[in-house]
């Protein structure tokens, strides 16, 4: 019963602040590297393709080591491997802010992916170790997940600032700090847990792990960049093929890097692949913001301060949703947020060249507001759906599964927004410019904006409203697909979440499902 169960203290409340300092530091890092990079590569003479891997090496070598740490977590306490992946973090950070070459900052850069796949599933559970009640299990990892949001809002602020007083370095020496603080409170305020019988972890499966997210992500990621062509399937198809022999080792093993079984329950089974699908939509974000800097003409900032609504707009509702959650059912909530989303989708999907910034900002703003209560109760039946010996695996799912889905959405939506892009750009675009101005402006809005600095002001402007009206196409599309996915994501979390009560009040768990089928042997 809820009642009996023990609630957190002051002591646990303030555990949270520390923990939730990695997840505001992380997604600041994400967003401050988009402004950083001009300025890294004219001070390292870093060529496009190093540029390219100095900012894509973190999130493969993050997307890669979560399972593996959040199953380590498991077996050698995770506090344990919190503390020393902030100390890993830290050092990074140093060593990237004072790197002397494009190769030193790409190898700190792969060093802090990994350190930084320690950071969220370790203090994923351990918030479900401090918090057993669900009523405050579920507004503390709301309020982990609004820090994470925040990130996302303060990195162009934060990162600006630092920029125009500092060197570029600067950005990375944010973390120490952090990691410090992380350090000296979190041995006196953070639990250690372990598993009592935790087997040491498989090596063979960590490196079949990392077979398959590594060559699955930079498959996307390339077909994002270039097209679906014969590289990125080929690694794609590579990466699925080892992700056969890794589920048939994991089905062979008495402690599995990644427990299947696991997915017995519903709560957790469904979360994660509506999660996915939600996940994949956040490759709108980078179609508005190239359509306010492209289109609209804003600067990088004035794009990011009009995007600042969204993302209040999430950070507050994956804040209040657990409150709400408490008095009504959880499907209610999810699919009225879901449909809310997609609102905001259908918004989006009208815009045009012409459009003014309210319209876009608003939709923008439902879209976030929207799908917040899915993130947000979603990642608490994730990890409150696991036994306890299992948390840190299941908030590793979590994650990996939103690095794999926003990889995904990127290429497929970004694939389609190109293609609709491509075809009407050729169809509208001025007959007499020069032929090379004609393949880069079908290439992409950034490649036909610079390429009408060159042309005269009528041609410009008749080329850019081709271009400008051939993106929006683009944008409404991937907006409609949007749309899409949230609809089928909330009738699919409807269904399955029904008979969920209001948090906090007694019903069924199916928890013990997984205990016992994990007990099993």
């Amino acid at each position: 019963m809820t009642g009996t169960v023990m609630k957190a203290g002051l002591k646990d409340w303030i555990g949270l602040a520390v923990l939730a300092l990695p997840a505001l530091l992380v997604s600041i890092d994400v967003s401050v590297m988009i402004l950083a990079l001009p300025h890294i590569g004219a001070a390292l003479g870093a060529d496009s393709t190093q540029q390219l891997w100095i900012m894509d090496i973190y999130g493969f070598m993050l997307s890669g080591f979560l399972i593996t740490m959040g199953t380590l977590g498991d077996r050698i306490g995770r506090r344990k491997l919190l503390m020393v992946g902030g100390a890993a973090f830290g050092a990074a950070s140093i060593l990237a802010a004072f790197s002397q070459s494009a190769g030193m900052l790409i190898a700190a850069r792969a060093l802090l992916g990994i350190a930084g796949a320690t950071l969220s599933p370790s203090t994923l559970a351990l918030i479900s170790n401090m918090f057993h009640d669900h009523k405050q299990r579920s507004f503390a990892i709301g309020v982990w997940l609004t820090c994470s949001m925040g990130g996302m809002a303060l990195g162009p602020v934060v990162g600006g600032t630092l920029l125009g007083h500092f060197w570029w370095g600067s950005i990375f020496l944010l973390a120490v700090p952090v990691m410090v603080l992380l350090l000296i409170l979190g041995p006196f305020l953070l639990p250690e847990y372990r598993q009592n019988d935790g087997e040491r972890v498989d090596l063979l499966s960590v490196g079949l792990s990392l077979g398959v997210i590594l060559p699955i992500v930079y498959g996307f990621k390339e077909a994002a960049k270039y097209g679906f062509q014969t590289l990125p399937i080929v690694t794609i198809l590579v990466g699925l093929l080892i992700g056969v022999l890794f589920v048939q080792r994991q089905q062979k093993l008495s402690s599995p890097l990644l427990d299947l079984r696991l997915f017995v329950n519903s709560a957790f089974s469904t979360s994660l692949a509506c999660m996915f699908g939600i996940t994949m939509t956040g490759a709108v974000m980078l179609y508005i913001a190239q359509y306010l800097q492209f289109v609209k003409g804003l600067s990088p900032l004035q794009a990011g301060l009009w995007m600042l609504p969204g993302v209040i707009g999430s950070m507050s509702g994956m804040l209040l949703s657990p409150l709400i959650a408490r008095r009504v059912r959880p499907a209610v909530l999810i699919g009225a947020g879901l449909i809310l989303s997609a609102t905001g989708c259908v918004m989006l999907a009208r815009i045009s060249p012409a459009s003014g910034l309210i319209l876009l900002a608003g939709g923008y703003t439902l879209f976030n507001l929207g799908a917040s209560p899915f993130q947000s109760l979603a990642s608490d039946f994730v990890v409150g759906s696991a036994p306890p010996e299992k948390a840190g695996s299941a908030a590793s799912m979590l994650q990996t599964s939103g690095e794999f889905a926003f990889a995904v959405g990127i290429a497929v939506l970004g694939s389609l927004g190109t293609v609709v892009y491509r075809s009407r750009v050729t169809d509208t675009m001025p007959v007499d410019i020069p032929a090379s101005v004609a393949q880069a402006s079908r290439d992409s809005l950034a490649s036909a904006t610079a390429a009408a600095e060159g042309l005269s002001v009528q041609t410009a402007d008749k080329l850019l409203t081709s271009a400008h009206e051939a993106f929006t196409s683009g944008l409404n599309v991937v907006a409609a697909c949007c749309c899409a996915l949230m609809l089928g994501s909330a009738i699919i979390a409807v269904i399955r979440y029904w008979k969920k009560r209001p948090i906090g009040t007694s019903e069924p768990q199916e928890s013990g499902r997984i205990s016992a089928a994990v007990s099993e042997k």
